[in-house]
């Protein structure tokens, strides 16, 4: 059976760090051409292990990749061309800062291979957008999204958050219907978390935040709204037309192969789960200066049986089709709904999951609390499964 892998390429710098942000990226950066060097060097390193693989996905994400000059992100999808097996029908995705595109660039971008573009809007009222530093109104994006159909790009998803502060259920529904008038294939939807180390974080007390109820009618209430314009949940946060799931997100919630290229990256390749450090100095150094001994990986270890277990339910339950126990059974040889049986009837009875037609799934009310829910189900603790489920796929 053939062999495939996705592919992740991060590109750890911005203009401007949003308030919110806990991603590893930089502001101030002016030696490009030393970065994209060390990361064609990283995947120069990968070639032979991956030459039995065909790369079915790529993902080139931030930070935000666009601020990246077009010569050197040129350089970059040379590499990968050059250095692994890319299937013929590749999703190949690029995240993008509407402030931050032009039309020569993505015309560019379109005839080097990039098929997929995913734009972070997260509001379609400037107020909102300002609360959150970011750095493009919403006519910005419109202006960016219609170049983008312009240069060639079909497949476009849209990243929308609620719990923005001074968001309000009408406004969310406001930003829900100019997105949807604009038919994009895809959209992401988003929470506002506050994470330690973050501008947000520390004014956290002075933030004006939706409480925890009217969020949940948020989340529920654009669950319904965008089904109803023909936006079909798949994932927790991921809703997409027909036939245009992203591919590559998927593979992080079937626990199928990837790879990261780059500072700060995860990978899941070879029954490892490995990640580099957040530094790029560090990581540039590693890559020429081999002979130095400079470790940049922040953490390698091999998935045991057990924690192969709880990846999956950890995973596959973030999934709207949840875990089909025939499947999980011929996986795993074990019967999933013995397993857990006072588990899963306590949050059947309580409406947070329903069993339908052999899958164990999570309602909309259980999605919301999904981590609560699952860490009653789950023995291990795995800071990498925790990042890949907090947001990876952006």
């Amino acid at each position: 059976m053939e062999k495939r892998l996705g592919l992740y390429i991060h590109i750890p710098f911005c203009e401007h760090k949003c308030d919110y942000c806990d991603f590893y990226s930089l502001t101030k950066f002016d030696d490009y051409v030393r970065f994209v060097d060390t990361m064609l060097l990283q995947m120069e390193d990968y070639a032979a292990q991956t030459k039995d693989y065909i790369v079915d996905t790529v993902f080139i994400g931030g930070g935000t990749p666009t601020v990246l000059p077009v010569k050197r992100m040129l350089e970059i999808i040379d590499g990968i061309y050059r250095n692994f097996n890319i299937s013929s029908d590749v999703e190949f995705t690029m995240e993008a800062n509407p402030a931050t595109v032009n039309l020569k660039m993505l015309k560019k971008y379109r005839k080097a291979g990039v098929n997929r573009l995913s734009f972070g809007l997260q509001s379609a009222i400037d107020t909102e957008l300002e609360s959150l530093s970011r750095i493009h109104t919403f006519d910005e994006f419109v202006d960016s999204y219609e170049m983008a159909r312009a240069a060639g790009f079909e497949n476009i998803n849209v990243d929308i958050m609620y719990g923005i502060p001074g968001q309000t259920r009408h406004s969310l529904g406001y930003t829900l219907e100019q997105v949807c008038d604009l038919e994009p294939k895809h959209i992401s939807l988003y929470g506002l978390k506050i994470e330690e180390g973050t501008p947000f974080y520390n004014k956290r007390k002075k933030l004006e935040l939706p409480d925890e109820d009217t969020e949940y009618e948020m989340y529920k209430y654009a669950i319904d709204y965008l089904a109803f314009r023909g936006y079909w949940q798949y994932e927790i946060s991921n809703f997409s037309t027909d036939g245009y799931k992203c591919r590559h997100n998927l593979k992080y919630w079937d626990c199928q192969e990837y790879l990261g290229i780059g500072p700060a990256a995860h990978s899941y390749f070879n029954d490892r789960r490995f990640s580099y450090k957040r530094s790029v100095d560090m990581f540039m150094d590693a890559l020429e200066y081999v002979d130095a001994g400079i470790d940049i990986i922040e953490e390698d270890y091999t998935v045991t049986a057990e924690e192969r277990v709880d990846e999956y339910i950890m995973l596959r339950l973030r999934l709207t089709e949840g875990i089909d126990v025939n499947e999980f059974k011929e996986k795993f040889g074990k019967d999933f709904g013995a397993m857990f049986e006072k588990e899963l009837k306590l949050y059947i009875d309580n409406g947070f999951m329903e069993f339908k037609n052999g899958h164990y799934s999570f309602t909309p009310k259980g999605m919301y609390v999904s981590n609560y829910i699952l860490s009653s189900f789950l023995s291990f603790d795995s800071d990498i499964a925790k990042n890949i489920a907090n947001g990876l796929d952006k």
